[in-house]
């Protein structure tokens, strides 16, 4: 294999504010950068996610994602978490209502999914 660990993942959103503030203190992602792309209009914040990063784009103009029907492209991410109920509990208890918790029929490992404020589906899996 060329390559055995993802380096970051990258999403566009909406509302710059609303976005940092779900991600660093609704989900509590340390932030790594944070830059104001004068060239490009737009805000940058770099995320640590794991040992990987999450890098979040506010883009003015970029058009909303398609989502439902489902599109092809980024299908969900996926946080590993060590209990997925004790995860949902503080998810519901910050505000963010979660999916019925179920089982993957193929990995066996229990799942959820939850929302962004743009709507992108993220999902908790133990």
């Amino acid at each position: 294999m060329l390559f055995d660990t993802m380096h970051h993942a990258a999403i566009i959103v909406s509302d710059y504010q609303r976005s940092k503030a779900f991600y660093t203190e609704t989900l509590g992602f340390p932030i790594l950068r944070e830059n104001f792309r004068e060239d490009r209009g737009d805000w940058k914040l770099d995320l640590q996610f794991g040992d990987g990063e999450l890098e979040i784009f506010a883009i003015p103009g970029a058009p909303p994602r398609p989502s439902y029907p489902e599109a092809q492209g980024l299908r969900h991410l996926a946080f590993r978490v060590d209990d997925v109920e004790a995860a949902v509990r503080e998810l519901e208890a910050r505000g963010v209502p979660c999916e019925p918790i179920r089982r993957d029929p193929y990995t066996g490992g229990r799942m959820t999914f939850f929302h962004d404020p743009d709507g992108l589906p993220l999902e908790l899996h133990e």
